[in-house]
């Protein structure tokens, strides 16, 4: 006997609905400011590019900021592109205090 009133989804169509949701928001974020706080304290700054399977993620025009011995913030450094390891990120939020920066390429 089957029971036609209660089918449940199957595991595919569940993993790839949750799989568009992810890509969905990744996109979303795509030349936006993020603010990645690392394990060893320092801060970066930087637009987000893209990310991988691991968790690491590429930031473009991308600053380092250090908190000096007095916990005041020190001038930033700047970096450029950077590729942060996922298993030293601790953080990550959406900077909104700068606007992200607009990349124009001449042909």
């Amino acid at each position: 006997m089957t029971d036609t009133g209660s089918e449940q989804p199957q595991p595919d169509t569940v993993k790839d609905i949750d799989i568009t949701d992810g890509k969905a928001k990744l996109r979303k974020w795509l030349n936006v400011n993020f603010r990645i706080e690392m394990t060893d304290g320092r801060v970066l700054i930087g637009v987000f590019l893209c990310t991988d399977r691991d968790a690491n993620v590429i930031l473009g025009a991308c600053s380092e900021y250090l908190k000096s011995s007095g916990g005041e913030t020190e001038e930033p450094r700047v970096l450029g592109l950077v590729m942060v390891p996922g298993r030293h990120i601790v953080s990550i939020q959406i900077d909104d205090t700068n606007p992200p920066q607009k990349f124009y390429y001449d042909e």
